[in-house]
């Protein structure tokens, strides 16, 4: 069964987005590809730093897709 959490998007750094959720915070970010992100989302990537998401979390634990909240 999988899992939704709410994430943050922290900042871009090149091709990755840095990316915060109740299992991974500020100190520890999940990286994630900005093109990923935009594509998942239809966020455009000048909007992605500080966007408020929803990660689905699969049974193996990794992030599965980002919708928007």
């Amino acid at each position: 069964m999988s899992e939704r959490v709410n994430a943050t998007v922290l900042l871009l750094f090149g091709d990755q987005a840095e990316i915060t959720t109740p299992h991974r915070d500020a100190s520890d970010p999940e990286r994630v590809p900005v093109a990923r992100l935009v594509k998942e989302t239809g966020i455009a990537r000048e909007e992605l730093a500080g966007a408020e998401l929803v990660a689905v979390i699969g049974d193996d634990g990794e992030l599965k897709r980002f919708e928007r909240a």
